[in-house]
């Protein structure tokens, strides 16, 4: 624990002088407390655990069904580049293609805006769909990023695919 040491000192003069006290503390049981909280709190937290996305995946073996087919109206196409852009368009004319980039104002307010007028066109904002088309330059970073504005927005139904060779092709 504690302990105080005494000792007299002398003046030059042979007399005494006031005893001084020192004190030494022992810190080894504050050590060892440190330790024993330091163990408890590692083994009691839990770790984060990852999230995932949950993704709807097309079983391979039906494939006697043909393909649903979607309104143009009610579709964006969003292929995504390198350097970290993205051309989209509406509907089915690849002709009318814009690039943005990946900053949240520019691709939630593209989504939002498409949104919007399928929102005021078929009265339900749910009947939005968007295509994800990854090309080989894209970065995961940059899927993910897409994909975590479909959470954000809301968005139920998108659709995961490669690009076609006239998207590829056209610019």
């Amino acid at each position: 624990m504690a302990e105080v040491q005494q000792h007299e000192s002398r003046n030059k003069r042979g007399g005494i002088r006031s005893k001084k006290l020192s004190t030494r503390v022992d810190l080894t049981p504050m050590v060892d407390l440190g330790f024993l909280l330091i163990t408890f709190f590692i083994f009691t937290t839990t770790l984060s655990r990852p999230s995932s996305f949950n993704l709807v995946v097309p079983d391979d073996r039906q494939s006697s069904n043909p393909p649903s087919l979607a309104p143009g109206n009610k579709t964006i196409s969003l292929i995504l580049e390198a350097n970290d852009s993205i051309r989209f368009y509406e509907g089915t004319d690849i002709t009318r293609t814009k690039t943005i980039g990946y900053a949240a104002p520019g691709l939630r307010t593209i989504i939002m805006n498409k949104i919007q007028k399928v929102r005021n066109q078929f009265g339900n904002k749910a009947e939005i769909i968007v295509l994800i088309k990854p090309t080989a330059e894209s970065s995961y970073r940059n899927v993910v990023t897409v994909l975590n504005e479909m959470l954000i927005n809301g968005v139920k139904k998108y659709v995961l695919m490669e690009p076609s060779a006239e998207e590829i092709m056209r610019f």
